[in-house]
This record gives C-alpha cells, sequence and structure tokens, in this order.
C-alpha cells in the first residue's frame, strides 16, 4: 500500500478513488463542504488550508478526554480549524501540542488512547448520526517540511510556538496526529489525510481497519 511521507511507514493508505473540489481543495466526493474539520500538528498549515476553503477563520480547541466534546460550540461551524487536547499517560489533563507543559516534557509522554472519548454509534433513526456529522482532516506533512515551514514564519514572529523549533519535537507531533488518525478510523469516524493543501486525500486502507465501512 502507499504511504505518504510523514515519517511514519506503517501507515497503511489507500488513495481515495474519487474527488471533487472545494476552491481547488480536493477532498473526497462523499464529503460535504460543512463536515470538514483541519487539525493537525503546529505549522502543518491547517490556516490556510482554511482560508482556501473558505472556512471559518477562528481557531477551535475540543478535549479529546472529555464526554460530549462532539457538542463542543468550536464545532458548531465548519469548516473550521481545530487544535485537539489530547490525554497522556500520567497527566490528568489533557494537553495540546503548543502547551508548556507538553513542550517541556514531550520526550516523556505517551499517548493515553483509552481515555480518547469518542461519540457512540447512532441507536436508531432519531438520534443524531455524530459520528457521520464530522470529517477530519489531518493534516500531516514530513516532519522536514514542517521544520523548513515554521523556520521560514519563525522570521515574521507571528507564533510564539515558534521561538524553540526542535524536528525530533515535530516528528513527535506528527507521529501523535497520526496516532489520533488511526485511533478515529478505527472507531468509525470519517477520516482523511494528506500532507499539502492540494494534495488528493488519502485515507486508511480498508483491509487494516477494525471496523471496515
Amino acid at each position: 500500500m502507499p504511504s505518504m511521507q510523514t515519517g511514519l511507514p506503517e501507515l497503511s493508505l489507500e488513495p481515495v478513488p474519487q474527488v471533487k473540489r472545494f476552491r481547488d481543495v480536493p477532498v473526497a466526493r462523499c464529503v460535504h463542504f460543512n463536515q470538514i474539520i483541519v487539525t493537525g500538528p503546529p505549522g502543518a498549515g491547517k490556516s490556510t488550508f482554511i482560508r482556501h476553503l473558505g472556512g471559518w477563520p477562528e481557531e477551535g480547541f475540543i478535549d479529546l478526554s472529555r464526554s460530549g466534546w462532539w457538542r463542543a460550540q468550536a464545532l458548531a461551524v465548519r469548516p473550521r480549524e481545530v487544535h485537539l487536547g489530547l490525554p497522556f499517560i500520567g497527566h490528568q489533563a489533557a494537553l495540546a501540542l503548543f502547551d508548556d507543559a507538553w513542550l517541556e516534557h514531550w520526550g516523556e509522554l505517551a499517548l493515553d488512547a483509552e481515555r480518547i472519548q469518542l461519540p457512540p454509534p447512532r441507536r436508531c433513526l432519531l438520534s443524531v448520526n455524530w459520528r457521520s456529522r464530522f470529517v477530519f482532516e489531518f493534516l500531516l506533512p514530513a516532519p522536514e517540511l514542517i521544520d523548513s515551514d515554521r523556520r521560514a514564519r519563525a522570521l515574521k514572529g507571528t507564533h510564539p510556538v515558534d521561538r524553540q523549533i526542535n524536528l525530533d519535537q515535530i516528528r513527535a507531533q506528527v507521529k501523535l496526529f497520526a496516532q489520533v488518525a488511526a485511533h478515529f478510523d478505527r472507531h468509525g469516524l470519517q477520516v482523511y489525510l494528506r500532507q499539502r493543501i492540494r494534495d488528493n486525500p488519502m485515507r486508511f486502507a480498508i483491509a487494516t481497519r477494525a471496523d471496515p465501512r
């Protein structure tokens, strides 16, 4: 199976067979404009992605360890860029990957996937189908590309996170978002991955899914 150049050869991905375009951005044909949530590590290009789509300009944040995050006001308007708060073993509070606590201890932290809360499956025709409401677009450039882009951005001084740039730290960030993408996919959420905005989206290979759809 083809893999994205994310430095994560264990990702088993396949091209999306049919795509359409929203303002010159290719997306899977089955995706609706107002389903899209864009996420990824710092410097991946999320804000630029949203601008290209013509989506909601303000960033959102969701804590994946909190039950009911799928009802959060931050997800009410889409397409939107969303930062993820992730649970880590030994830490009670979820951390974003730009939080001081993560930046200071990133080499010691392991994702606690069991604490990631997931929208419930649809129970009946009258219940909300949360798992089909959102489409998560994970923007995962190769760490070396993020490093280069962030160093160029740092010259403008627009993002405090760029004050310290560490390629190994960026590799860890990309790996964590790939883990979350795989976890979402295994549990029936709609997930696509790409390196750059105008790349055709990829999806996890159907043969590798625990819950084929």
